[in-house]
């Protein structure tokens, strides 16, 4: 059996806020669990958000997926809500310019990127934006 090619993926996240401290999670999801079961993500790294822009490297063999970030404030690991109990509270940011509306989280359809196979390297770029 052939090993599985595993492609590079260099994502930069923008308009990060690190006055609110804490953590951004990047995850990276299939179709299964996104947007809201963060421990269906395939990949999911962080890093202390102490700088207004981050770069996360990763390595995955999948070459369609959704990016997810989430400036986690209090280091809990979920997307805090506001006094409704429906709007988030923290920083979020998808793949492909998408962003959280009325009737909630994009789609996966909206979200997904693909990448080529034959470039070995990927680059994103996703704007955090906070309520």
């Amino acid at each position: 059996m052939a090993a599985t090619k595993q492609h590079q993926l260099k994502v930069t996240v923008t308009k990060i806020n690190p006055a609110l401290n804490g953590n951004i999670v990047l995850m990276l999801f299939t179709e299964q669990g996104f947007p809201k079961k963060h421990q269906l993500a395939k990949h999911s790294i962080s890093l202390p958000a102490n700088q207004t822009e981050l770069t996360f490297t990763l390595a995955t063999d999948l070459t369609e997926f959704v990016l997810k970030v989430l400036h986690d404030e209090n280091e809990d690991g979920k997307v805090s809500k506001n006094w409704t109990g429906i709007i988030p509270a923290e920083g979020l940011g998808f793949s492909n310019k998408q962003t959280l509306s009325f009737t909630g989280p994009p789609s996966y359809k909206k979200s997904k990127v693909s990448i080529n196979p034959t470039q070995s390297i990927s680059e994103f770029q996703i704007e955090i934006k906070y309520p």
